[in-house]
């Protein structure tokens, strides 16, 4: 250590509280190297006092500090961000004259946009893939550089970057502007970056190519992206890739396509229309939520669609959530109603009818609410994001004092629904204020500590989610994992001090004054449509028996049978079963092969001795054996087996 670095050392505090102390200019990679070879090897980047540093980047004074290796979760998104540099690299290196625009990691990989005259074409991916590999197997050095403002501007204008001049003309003043290279290449970033092009791997590949506008508006000029996908190594990519492969092969368009579920066309852009089979589905999930909700103590109710727009000026809904609104003009009355995008306000008016007591609180008020929402063309999937759609929503009506026996109980028959369907696995997040709100911060205050103290109380651990609640009250969210990994975010309970009070919505307290209560918004499936495209997705079509909309098919082997398989079908259709009868002339082995792909729980096949013997043979859907069934036996097992889970228990 030189005299000067000896004065001017720099303490730096490791996560077990041990504290280095290295001369002036230490980096990260030097704190790894005093630690041990072996962490100095692996040593990708680091923690300082929060933020994520490059491994060569010098500590500015005394810091708390993290290693970041390959396991940690930061690990994975830098080599995305690296990745996404080396994609220009390589575009550029190969197409002259392409300039570069913004290159994000996005969740499971990145993209990079740019502007060329030419259109990139699916062909050009593995060129520029194999470009891409060439540079990380080169292991090109990685230096960060900060520079003056009105030089980086010229400098990207005179090398035809005037996208990367934009952007920094467009950076708040404070911002520091800072250059990265990789080699002789470089890009505007506020990194941070591994210390060289190697440290990536070779985990990555590029998936497609799609349009896109300057800076998201549709008025500026288009570019194109290309997205890809990176990870730690191979064997993560290869997983990603069966993931995908899997997931496509569970696509609930297509799976619901196959199943004659539902369609969608450009006559109602972003609304379902559901077919028979799909909707026996939606209805045996919708009449399930309502036993569990009448067993919960909810009151049902039915609010109307249209509502005027001065009662969503008062919620705040008005300046908050306009612009997903769709509205109608009535002409002769000379007002503007809104179509409903949520239930709330209704709900209010509901509860406004009469005088409330504390005694009646809490009030749990129930809709399967009609709402509809206007999402941009470009964002519409399918059952997962509509125009049109049909909420399991509920207010809860209560106390300051009721809010976390009110939460235990919303929180435990929430998990009790979702393991009645399939998951188990869920997670809990808890979103705080948003920029946008209504409310004092007083009163975010004490919604934000009165859920989190709720939430705790019900027993589950979260994760907070800043600045993501509702613009009426902070929020916690239910991810539940499917059966192939993927998260959905679905169900979600709110605390609302806002909306009621807004609303002139009062109680009648104990010592006879008046006070709003407070609400709580929650919803288990979030909206039916969405969740049934998780459903269908979780389960690949293979319905539990329960909630398959046909349950079974019995099907013949010779015309002979015809008339025994028609008395089957009825005695099942009288126990309440979802049955069809196929008596085609086709070879069996073509109508199992069709009813399978159909997803039909149950293939009940007749012949001339089934016919005789009062029989049947069983087949199941996965399974290649069959079993031969005295009808007396098969029909109680059947019906059995197609009870809905919270009809089952005693």
């Amino acid at each position: 250590m030189s005299a000067s670095d000896a004065a001017n050392p720099v303490n730096v505090t490791l996560p077990d509280g041990k504290v280095l102390t290295l001369g002036h200019g230490a980096t990260g990679g030097d704190v790894a190297g005093a630690i041990g070879p072996g962490l100095a090897k692996a040593a990708l980047a680091v923690e300082v006092d929060g933020k994520v540093w490059d491994i060569l980047r010098p500590l500015e004074g005394d810091a708390n500090l993290r290693i970041i290796t390959r396991k940690d979760p930061e690990a994975l998104e830098l080599i995305r961000h690296d990745t996404a540099h080396v994609l220009a690299m390589a575009v550029q290196d190969l197409f002259p004259g392409t300039q570069i625009t913004i290159g994000p990691n996005v969740e499971d990989g990145f993209f990079y946009d740019f502007v060329r005259p030419t259109p990139f074409t699916p062909d050009d991916l593995p060129k520029i893939e194999a470009r891409m590999r060439e540079i990380v197997r080169a292991d090109l050095p990685t230096r960060r550089e900060v520079w003056n403002r009105a030089e980086a501007i010229k400098h990207f204008e005179e090398i035809g970057e005037t996208y990367k001049a934009e952007i920094i003309r467009d950076l708040p003043g404070s911002d520091v502007i800072t250059v990265y290279y990789h080699g002789d290449w470089h890009d505007l970033c506020r990194g941070p970056h591994f210390s060289s092009t190697g440290k990536i791997g070779q985990g990555f590949k590029l998936m497609k190519i799609a349009g896109a506008y300057w800076r998201g508006d549709a008025k500026n000029a288009q570019l194109q992206r290309i997205y890809g996908t990176a990870w730690r190594d191979e064997k993560e990519l290869d997983a990603y890739l069966k993931r995908l492969e899997e997931a496509e092969k569970r696509d609930h368009r297509r799976v619901g396509r196959e199943m004659d579920l539902f369609h969608m066309q450009e006559e109602a852009v972003g609304q379902v229309f559901w077919h028979a089979k799909g909707y026996s589905l939606y209805r045996e999930l919708e009449n399930y939520i309502r036993r569990k909700l009448s067993w919960a103590g909810y009151d049902e109710v039915k609010t109307p669609l249209l509502l005027d727009r001065k009662l969503w000026e008062q919620s705040g809904h008005w300046d908050n959530y306009r612009k997903n609104m769709f509205v109608a003009e009535v002409d002769d009355e000379k007002k503007t109603l809104a179509v409903k995008p949520m239930n709330c306000p209704g709900h209010v008016l509901v509860f406004k009818q009469g005088t409330k007591s504390y005694r009646e609180l809490p009030l749990r008020i129930a809709e399967f609410g009609s709402c509809h929402r206007y999402e941009p063309s470009g964002s519409l999937h399918g059952l997962m994001r509509v125009r049109g759609f049909v909420q399991d929503d509920a207010h809860i009506f209560c106390t300051h004092d009721q809010i976390t026996s009110e939460t235990t109980a919303f929180c435990r028959l929430l998990l009790d629904v979702y393991r009645d369907l399939g998951f188990e696995d869920v997670r809990v997040k808890l979103s705080t204020r948003p920029e946008n709100r209504i409310g004092s911060d007083e009163i975010w205050d004490k919604a934000e500590k009165a859920l989190a103290d709720a939430t705790t109380a019900a027993g589950l651990d979260f994760a907070l989610n800043p600045g993501e609640g509702a613009f009426y009250g902070p929020k916690i969210e239910f991810v539940l994992r499917d059966s192939i990994g993927r998260e959905w975010q679905c169900g979600t309970l709110q605390v609302d001090f806002n909306t009621a009070d807004r609303l002139g919505a009062t109680y009648i307290a104990e010592d006879g004054s008046k006070h709003p209560p407070v609400m709580l918004h929650r919803a288990v499936l979030g909206s039916m449509e969405r969740f049934i495209g998780v459903l269908i997705e979780h389960y690949a079509g293979k319905f539990p028996l329960w909630l398959a909309p046909v349950q079974a098919v019995v099907t013949t082997i010779v015309s002979d049978a015809d008339a025994y398989a028609g008395e089957i079908a009825a005695e099942l259709k009288a126990a309440g079963l979802r049955v069809e009868l196929d008596l085609r002339n086709e070879k069996i082995n073509y109508k199992v092969r069709e009813h399978s792909l159909a997803k039909v729980p149950y293939l009940l096949i007749v012949g001339r001795r089934e016919a005789e013997n009062r029989t049947l043979t069983v087949r199941r859907l996965g399974v290649e054996a069959q079993e031969s069934l005295a009808l007396t036996d098969a029909i109680p097992m059947l019906r059995a087996d197609a009870v809905p889970p919270d009809l089952r228990r005693p």
